[in-house]
C-alpha cells in the first residue's frame, strides 16, 4: 500500500487512531495515532470516527473529518482496515471499493509476522487463532488479491485503481466542461 501511495501524488494512506502500544519502529502521527483507551471513547463519543472496531483486543478508529476533507479534494484513500470497518465504510461512503488482501498460505502469514519482529509470540498465536474468522467475510469487498509476490500484488492494485478511476461517474465529473460543450450546452 505505501509503495502504491509513494508513487501516485493521488493516492493517501490513512493515519487510523489506535489504543494498542507503538510496535518497536512505530511512530506516533506517522503509523498510527497511539491514544488511550478514554481519549478513543472520548473521540468515539463525538462521533469523530468514520468507522471504528475493536481488533485483537486493540481500539481502532480513522477520523472522519480528515477523511471525508481528503475525499472532498479528489484523494483516493487506502484505509487499512479489517471487516468491520471496511462494513462501515460501505455504509457511510458512496463509491467505497473493497480490497481484500489474501496472504498464499496459512505458514506464510505466520511467518510473515514473526519475520516482521514487531509483536511477542503470544500475540502472534491470537492473531494466528483468529485468522479464519477474518479471512471468512472475504466476500464482503469487490476485489481479492494475493500478496504472494510483492510485485504482482502492486500491478494489481495498480490496475485496480486504474478502473475505478476509468468510471463513468467519475470520468464524467472530472470532464463535465468537455461533455457540455460537445452536447452544446
Amino acid at each position: 500500500m505505501r509503495s502504491l501511495a509513494a508513487n501516485d501524488p493521488r493516492v493517501l494512506i490513512s493515519i487510523s487512531h489506535t489504543t494498542r502500544l507503538p510496535r518497536p519502529g512505530e511512530e506516533d502521527g506517522i503509523d498510527y495515532h497511539f491514544v488511550s483507551e478514554a481519549v478513543f471513547q472520548d473521540i468515539r463519543k463525538r462521533d469523530a470516527f468514520i468507522e471504528c472496531a475493536k481488533v485483537f483486543g486493540n481500539y481502532y478508529g480513522t477520523s472522519r473529518e480528515w477523511l471525508e476533507g481528503k475525499l472532498h479534494h479528489g484523494f483516493d484513500i487506502i484505509l487499512e482496515i479489517d471487516w468491520q470497518g471496511a462494513r462501515q465504510i460501505r455504509r457511510k461512503i458512496p463509491g467505497y471499493i473493497g480490497i481484500f488482501v489474501l496472504p498464499p498460505a496459512r505458514d506464510v502469514l505466520a511467518q510473515r509476522l514473526l519475520d516482521r519482529g514487531q509483536d511477542d509470540d503470544s500475540v502472534i498465536a491470537k492473531r494466528m487463532q483468529d485468522v479464519a474468522s477474518e479471512l471468512s467475510h472475504f466476500n464482503e469487498f469487490d476485489y481479492l488479491i494475493v500478496n504472494d509476490d510483492f510485485g504482482t500484488a502492486l500491478s494489481d492494485l495498480r490496475a485496480i485503481l486504474q478502473a475505478e478511476r476509468l468510471r463513468q461517474i467519475r470520468q464524467a465529473q472530472h470532464y463535465w466542461p468537455l461533455i457540455a460543450s460537445l452536447l452544446g450546452e
